[in-house]
C-alpha cells in the first residue's frame, strides 16, 4: 500500500513538472533530466520518447564503436532498436593516434566486428573536414569537424559516462567535442600544433615527407619545421614506426577541459537539433579508447537523457559520486577531476547546473 501511494505521488509530481515544462524541457526547479534504471534497448527507446519531438529529418546517432581490445564500451544491441526505429545512421570520426580507428576502412571494419552492423556507418571526416566559426571562445576562432556533419538534420548524442585519464570523465561534452572533431581538430584539442619526433625510430622511408601537405618534414635528421606545420596530424597516422607521435601532455589539464567545452559549444550552436543520452554502466576510470581499460569500479546505475547538456552531465556525475560515496569519483579513481567541464559549459551559457531528475520508471502505466 505504501509503495502504491509513493508511486501515485511520484506520478503526480511528474505530471506537475510536465505542465510547468517549457519547450526546452525546463521547469521552475531546473532543467529536466529523465532517468531509467532499465539499461536495455527497450530502456533507450523508452527514455528517447520523452525527447523525441526534438528529433526530425535525417537522423545521426553519435556513438563510440570501442577500441580494439576494449571490453567496457556500450554494446551495439543497446542502441540497435532505436537506430532501426529512426532509420538513423551511426556516426563517428577517426582518432588521432595510430590504431584501426585511425583509418576509415578499418574503423568501419572494427565497428562491424563489435556488432554495429545493423545500420549505415558514417565516419564523418572520411572526406576531410570543415571549419566552423567559434563565437565567445577564448581558445579558438574556429573548430575543425568532419565534413559530413552537414548531411544530418538531427543528432542523438549517445554517450558512455565513464572516466578519462586527461578529461577526468567522458560524457556528452567529450562525445561531441572529440567525437565530431576531425584528426586536425583532435590535434588542436589534445596538444600543441606540432607532433613529437623520435629520430632513432625513423626508417627514412620518406612517406611522411611525401604526405605532409605543408612540406614541413625533413628526415636527415627527422624534424618538423614549426613555422610550416599546420597541425593536421596526418604524419602521425602515416608513420607506422612510432617516429612521429602525438605530443601528449603539452597542454595543461585545465586548458584541455576548456578546449573540450569550446569545441562542444561551437558544434551544438551549429547543429541545434540535438538530444543527449548518457548511459551509466561499465563505469571504469578509463576511456573506451583504451585497449586495456580497467574493470568498472561501480555497479551499473541507469540511463539519463535531457536537452540540457550541462544538467545531464551534472546529474550523471552526481549519481556516480553518490554511488561511490565521495565528492568526486573520478578524481578519487584516476587523480583527475573533470568537473570544470560542467562549470565552464555553464559559464559559456550551454545549460544549467540546477536540474530535476524525473524517474520514468515511477510513472504508472495505463
Amino acid at each position: 500500500m505504501i509503495k502504491k501511494i509513493r508511486s501515485i505521488l511520484s506520478t503526480l509530481f511528474i505530471v506537475f513538472l510536465f505542465y510547468s515544462v517549457n519547450s526546452q524541457n525546463k521547469s521552475d526547479a531546473g532543467s529536466i533530466v529523465y532517468f531509467t534504471s532499465d539499461i536495455s534497448s527497450a530502456g533507450v527507446v523508452k527514455i528517447f520518447d520523452y525527447l523525441k519531438e526534438n528529433i526530425h529529418g535525417n537522423v545521426a546517432i553519435k556513438v563510440h564503436f570501442g577500441e580494439e581490445g576494449n571490453t567496457n564500451f556500450l554494446k551495439a544491441d543497446l542502441i540497435k532498436e532505436l537506430t532501426l526505429k529512426l532509420n538513423a545512421t551511426l556516426v563517428e570520426t577517426n582518432v588521432l593516434y595510430v590504431s584501426k580507428r585511425r583509418y576509415t576502412d578499418s574503423h568501419i571494419e572494427l565497428a562491424k566486428a563489435h556488432g554495429f552492423d545493423f545500420a549505415p556507418i558514417d565516419i564523418m571526416d572520411a572526406e576531410g573536414d570543415k571549419e566552423i566559426s567559434a563565437k565567445g571562445c577564448k581558445h579558438y576562432k574556429n573548430v575543425k569537424v568532419g565534413s559530413h556533419i552537414d548531411n544530418y538534420d538531427s543528432f542523438i548524442i549517445f554517450s558512455h559516462f565513464k572516466g578519462h585519464g586527461s578529461a577526468g570523465f567522458g560524457g556528452a561534452i567529450k562525445n561531441i567535442s572529440m567525437g565530431f572533431a576531425s584528426v586536425a581538430g583532435k590535434m588542436a584539442l589534445h596538444a600543441s600544433a606540432v607532433p613529437s619526433t623520435k629520430d632513432n625510430k625513423c626508417t627514412r622511408c620518406g612517406i611522411c615527407v611525401k604526405e605532409c601537405p605543408a612540406g614541413a618534414i625533413s628526415i636527415e635528421p627527422l624534424a618538423i619545421d614549426t613555422a610550416k606545420c599546420i597541425g593536421c596530424g596526418k604524419c602521425i597516422g602515416e608513420c607506422k614506426f612510432g617516429a612521429i607521435t602525438v605530443p601528449w601532455g603539452s597542454t595543461a589539464q585545465g586548458v584541455f577541459l576548456e578546449r573540450l567545452v569550446e569545441y562542444a559549444k561551437t558544434i551544438v550552436e551549429y547543429k541545434s537539433n540535438m538530444i543527449y543520452i548518457n548511459v551509466l554502466a561499465n563505469i571504469s576510470k578509463d576511456c573506451d579508447c583504451s585497449r586495456r581499460a580497467s574493470k568498472p569500479f561501480l555497479d551499473d546505475i541507469g540511463i539519463l537523457a535531457s536537452t540540457d547538456i550541462v544538467a545531464l552531465e551534472k546529474a550523471s556525475h552526481d549519481l556516480v559520486d553518490k554511488a561511490h560515496q565521495c565528492g568526486d569519483a573520478f578524481l578519487k579513481e584516476n587523480s583527475v577531476s573533470g568537473k570544470n567541464q560542467i562549470y565552464y559549459a555553464h559559464q559559456l551559457g550551454m545549460g544549467d547546473t540546477t536540474y530535476v531528475i524525473v524517474n520514468i520508471d515511477d510513472i504508472i502505466k495505463d
